[in-house]
């Protein structure tokens, strides 16, 4: 204090008058301080309140309109089969065809979830009955008017002579046209996106399964949705690459929808960087040098082989269950931590593994518990069984039970027709005779 002192004028070494004066002037500078802070304070807390309360309220549009979608999807949807026109068929790639489909009878069509697919009543020329196939849609659902779907012919495997190429993707390839109707069923499927959510998300693809997770995407960026999003492709090359000017004019124009490309076997003339961004298979490691972290939402949609290793891939890397949804073309060989324990007829050290018999095809097989359903454990013992949705909707993977009883993966009771299960969507849980 002293040292202060000293620089004053000698008028102000009056007396202790002037240390009070100092003195209160301080405190009145610290309360004034102590008032700028605190105001400071509580302006950030507003800030931070304002904020939290408009994404609340965000979350709350996103809700009320996921609820008005389904209301107006129940409204405008239908039972049973309707006619829809093929009003374009276009080319993607070598045997890749996209339908557009509006309703024959000028009426609206519902809503769909991204993700979601379409069952088809096929009356194919040779055939006795029916066929029912279903195909994922790969349009946004903002496309009020029609649907889409792309389809790839699939054909035979070469290590399997005289088996036949794919009975329904080879008639919509081959045979339908502009103009033809065909029988369809309203859109549903439980692999969808969660779009009231904004919680970041990757959505992952090999070949043609593409079309869903490219839904989920056209939807994040239709509907102005900033929420992180990461999409990974995966190809033999530009050849085999579907859909690609809509997957480049995606990546172009929504900042928040970053495009990983992989072409596993690049063709001469394949830019790096132009057509592609990583030459190889997608793998999990691919996914691990590309994204900060593995805190996301994952969607996935390909071959069963596919799909085993980015799931097991993802388990090992700490992802939840619970953040992997997916859904396979083709045998389903995915086997989730929590699967169901193995069937048996008996408890303890001594228990006996269910047997299941095929009664047409005269195999008997003990079941196992690594397959996901029944008819995953027909196909892989080659007994042959119709499929469609593989999700328990479009009942073309009914069989008669002869004996035994089967239990549904989702806890379901009064599935299908009466003495009859749902393949795709059970397993058993007694010895079990089948009409297959």
């Amino acid at each position: 204090m002293q040292s202060l002192l000293s620089f004053l004028p000698d008028s102000w070494h009056a007396g202790p008058g002037i240390l009070i004066g100092f003195g209160l002037l301080a405190a009145v500078m610290v309360q004034t301080a102590l008032a700028v802070i605190g105001s400071l304070r509580r302006q950030a807390q507003a800030r931070h309140q304002f904020q939290l309360e408009r994404e609340r309220l965000a979350y709350e549009v996103r809700l009320a309109k996921s609820r008005w979608t389904q209301i107006e999807h129940e409204k405008s949807s239908w039972n049973g089969w309707r006619k829809f026109r093929v009003v374009k068929k276009a080319a993607e790639c070598a045997d890749v065809f996209s339908f557009v489909l509006q309703p024959h009878d000028g009426k609206s069509i519902p809503a769909f979830k991204p993700g979601q697919y379409l069952t088809f009543g096929l009356d194919i020329p040779g055939r006795d009955k029916q066929v029912v196939r279903c195909y994922s849609l790969s349009s946004p659902p903002s496309d009020a008017s029609s649907y889409r779907v792309t389809i790839k012919k699939e054909k035979a495997p070469p290590d399997k002579p005289g088996v036949p190429d794919g009975v329904g993707s080879s008639f919509f390839v081959d045979s339908v046209r502009e103009g033809d109707l065909l029988n369809v069923k309203a859109p549903t499927g439980h692999f969808h996106l969660e779009t009231a959510k904004q919680s970041p998300v990757v959505l992952i693809s090999a070949g043609v399964g593409i079309t869903p997770v490219l839904s989920m995407a056209l939807d994040i960026a239709a509907t102005g949705s900033r929420r992180e999003t990461w999409f990974f492709f995966v190809c033999r090359n530009r050849s085999d690459h579907m859909l690609k000017a809509e997957l480049d004019q995606l990546a172009a124009r929504a900042e928040n929808i970053r495009v990983v490309v992989c072409y596993s076997k690049p063709g001469p003339n394949d830019v790096q960087g132009r057509d592609y961004h990583t030459a190889g298979r997608l793998t999990p490691d691919v996914l691990k040098s590309v994204l900060p972290s593995n805190n996301y939402d994952y969607y996935l949609c390909g071959n069963g082989s596919f799909m085993k290793t980015m799931y097991e891939g993802l388990t090992e890397w700490g992802v939840p269950d619970a953040k992997i949804h997916y859904e396979a073309f083709g045998p389903a060989t995915i086997k989730k931590t929590n699967a169901t324990p193995p069937a048996t007829t008996a408890t303890g050290a001594g228990a006996k593994a269910v047997q299941v018999t095929f009664g047409k095809s005269g195999k008997v097989v003990a079941w196992d518990p690594a397959t996901l359903n029944l008819l995953d454990f027909a196909l892989a013992n080659e007994v042959r069984i119709d499929s469609g949705c593989r999700a328990g909707s479009c009942g073309s993977c009914s069989v008669a039970v002869k004996q035994g009883e089967v239990e549904y993966l989702g806890g379901e009771t009064n599935v299908g027709e009466a003495g009859s299960c749902l393949t795709c969507i059970c397993r058993p849980k007694t010895d079990l005779v089948l009409d297959a």
